[in-house]
C-alpha cells in the first residue's frame, strides 16, 4: 500500500505540459524533474513530495512520443499516475521507464488536489483517505508489475538474463 497526496490535472495533458519542449536538450532526470508540469501548474515542483500522485482525466500523455515525460514524472518521486486513460505511446514509455500508471474510470471524477490517497497496485484499489471512498482501477498484469518493480524494462532485462 502506497500513500500520498493527489495533484489533480484535467483531460488531454500532453507531453509538452508534462515537460516543456524548451527543456528537451537534457536527459538528466533530476533536471527534468525541476521543470515537470511547470506550464500546467507552476507550483507543482514546489508542492510535490515523494510518494504523491498525479491524478488526471482522459488521454494523459498525448502528443509527442518523447520518453522525457515519464522520466520527468518518475524523477519527482511520484508514486503513480492515476488517470481515466493514457495515450498509447506514453503508456508504453511509462512502463519502459518504470513509472506506475493506473487506469481508473472513477477516481479522477472524485479526487481533488490535496486529497490523501492509498493505492494497492496488486488489487487495483485506490482508497481516498480524505473522503473515505474506494475506487477501482485496472490491476497491473504481473509481467508489468515485474518491469515496474525492477525499475523499468532495461533494468528488468538486466536482472533476468
Amino acid at each position: 500500500m502506497m500513500e500520498g497526496t493527489a495533484h489533480k490535472f484535467g483531460d488531454n495533458v500532453d507531453t509538452d505540459a508534462i515537460i516543456p519542449a524548451r527543456y528537451l536538450s537534457t536527459t538528466d532526470p533530476h533536471e527534468l524533474a525541476r521543470h515537470c508540469m511547470e506550464d500546467a501548474d507552476p507550483t507543482f515542483t514546489t508542492t510535490v513530495r515523494p510518494g504523491d500522485y498525479i491524478v488526471a482525466g482522459y488521454n494523459f500523455g498525448c502528443g509527442s512520443s518523447r520518453e522525457h515525460a515519464p522520466i520527468a514524472i518518475k524523477a519527482t518521486h511520484i508514486t503513480a499516475v492515476i488517470a481515466k486513460s493514457y495515450a498509447r505511446i506514453f503508456y508504453r514509455n511509462a512502463i519502459n521507464t518504470g513509472l506506475p500508471i493506473i487506469e481508473s474510470p472513477d477516481a479522477p471524477d472524485h479526487v481533488l488536489t490535496g486529497h490523501r490517497l492509498q493505492l494497492d497496485l496488486t488489487n487495483g484499489t485506490i482508497h481516498n483517505l480524505t473522503t473515505n471512498e474506494t475506487y477501482h482501477a485496472l490491476p497491473f498484469p504481473i509481467e508489468m508489475q515485474n518491469i515496474i518493480n525492477a525499475g523499468g524494462l532495461m533494468e528488468y532485462i538486466k536482472k533476468n538474463r
